[in-house]
């Protein structure tokens, strides 16, 4: 008996035949490690090797996506991929196999199952591609069909009930999620589904569709990533505030601003420039000569957005209560950390849901970088599946987060949420639209108002405070040229 248990919890071993001598291969299964921030489960969005494909250490083997970003993960040992667990697609529970690779007896460790190594996703402007496996479809894309659902073992469920499934001839997946806790399917789920089935249904077809049928559509990983966000931040005790800013002069300032953008921001030229009469690089090669941002990142013109978050930044060096974060602690005595620049969450809508990158030490960065940093953001957050990975979205985000609803809708003023983990205050950018302004003038005139609308938290933040705050941004907004004497 005591044989039997020790081979039972032996790896798999396969003989192979060698010129030299035998040779023992292990079977190891290869688990989802924890990659913290509280996360339980990822999607595979891509693998990167095929079925019975040579891997070695540190090469990349699948590339997973959680409900803040994408994580590329490396394989820790040398062998051959012999089996896939987890399609594209498909979610898997951290600690649960994710592949079979087959390695040497002599490389193996003790362990039976080595733990996966992670390392941030690839920034898609580098030279190296992955291997080019289909990406999944996002589930709400109406171009096509809709996907089997996952794979039993991902169902919540007591052996007996899924016992009682098989006997009734109901397909347990079906019943997922059921009315237990976490979704954990009981009897009574499996007694309702069979009932349900056994209505007679009408076939799904377009003429269905525009007759009045509903259709059930499942929430992506990131929808259902911002349906908790959004419940969690019932917990925070919100206050509003909304103004007027006048962009007028900031309007005036733009021309000049697009007129001068700095040669390696704009997108490369196709031919070599014609050599200049007086080179000012014929000493010492003048800084960035030569480079060029990826085209994604390359700038035509500025908008407002980045000069917006370049004088949002020095108001928040001015009042270090809006670069502070709330400091989690165990007990009732609360506190803050106070950084020192000023780190900004962008809210950015893409087809697969909606994320807040960050902007990090924007006050250190100029006005044309902040430009070519927003495009290249937006650029990877609205590749389907998104390209965000924790480099743009860090564990510890911005103070502030800044949402641009502006750039959509038409209308003037919103109730921003805050939610945990998204700064202290948060601000809506409306749409900016020309007035007739009375306020400076008896007589009146024409000015560009923009309305913002600011929720912040009230737990760490006075009304007041808030208010003196967007008063000195606005100093900044509506006197543009004071960056010229803060050296911008």
């Amino acid at each position: 008996m005591l044989s039997r248990r020790l081979l039972v919890r032996r790896p798999l071993r396969v003989s192979r035949f060698h010129t030299s001598s035998s040779l023992w291969k292990s079977l190891r299964t290869f688990k989802l490690a924890d990659i913290g921030e509280g996360i339980t489960e990822c999607e595979v969005i891509k693998w990167s090797v095929a079925l019975n494909s040579t891997v070695e250490a540190f090469d990349p083997l699948c590339e997973v996506q959680s409900d803040k970003a994408s994580v590329e993960i490396t394989s820790p040992f040398d062998g051959i991929v012999t089996k896939l667990l987890v399609q594209e697609g498909e979610v898997a529970k951290v600690g649960s196999g994710l592949c079979v690779i087959e390695v040497d007896e002599d490389d193996a460790s003790e362990e039976s199952e080595a733990a996966p190594a992670f390392e941030h996703a690839p920034d898609p402007t580098s030279s190296s591609i992955l291997s080019t496996i289909p990406r999944r479809h996002h589930p709400l894309d109406p171009n096509q069909p809709p996907t089997a659902k996952s794979s039993l073992t991902d169902v919540l469920a007591t052996p007996s009930v899924r016992h009682y499934a098989r006997q009734q001839g109901v397909d347990i997946a079906q019943c997922f999620p059921g009315a237990g806790r976490d979704g954990r399917v009981e009897k009574s789920d499996v007694d309702q589904f069979k009932l349900s089935s056994s209505a007679p249904k009408t076939s799904i077809t377009p003429e269905n569709v525009v007759s009045g049928e509903d259709q059930i559509v499942e929430l992506g990983r990131t929808r259902q990533g911002m349906w908790k966000a959004m419940v969690k931040s019932l917990e925070i005790p919100h206050f509003g505030y909304s103004t007027t800013l006048d962009i007028t002069a900031l309007h005036d300032l733009l021309p000049t601003l697009n007129e001068h953008i700095p040669e390696h921001y704009r997108a490369a030229p196709t031919l070599p420039p014609a050599p200049l009469a007086v080179d000012p690089s014929s000493v010492c090669p003048a800084p960035n000569k030569g480079y060029y941002v990826p085209l994604e990142q390359s700038l035509t013109r500025l908008t407002y957005l980045p000069i917006l978050l370049k004088m949002l930044s020095k108001s928040m060096i001015e009042w270090p209560l809006f670069r502070s974060s709330i400091t989690a602690s165990g007990s009732d005595k609360a506190s803050m950390t106070v950084r020192p620049h000023a780190d900004i969450n962008i809210a950015l809508s893409t087809p697969t849901g909606l994320y807040t990158p960050t902007l990090q030490a924007v006050d250190t960065q100029t006005v044309y970088g902040l430009a070519s940093e927003l495009k290249r953001v937006s650029h990877l957050g609205r590749q389907v599946p998104s390209k965000l990975t924790m480099n743009e979205m860090p564990r510890r985000g911005g103070t502030l987060t800044v949402s641009n609803v502006g750039a959509i809708g038409a209308g003037d003023f919103a109730s921003p949420v805050l939610v945990p983990g998204g700064g202290v205050a948060i601000v809506a950018l409306g749409r900016a639209k020309w007035v007739w302004d009375v306020d400076r003038n008896p007589q009146g005139e024409r000015r560009l108002k923009l309305g913002v609308s600011w929720s912040g938290d009230h737990r760490v933040i006075e009304g007041a405070e808030l208010a003196a705050f967007v008063e000195c941004w606005r100093g900044y907004v509506e006197n543009p040229t004071r960056l010229i004497a803060d050296s911008v």
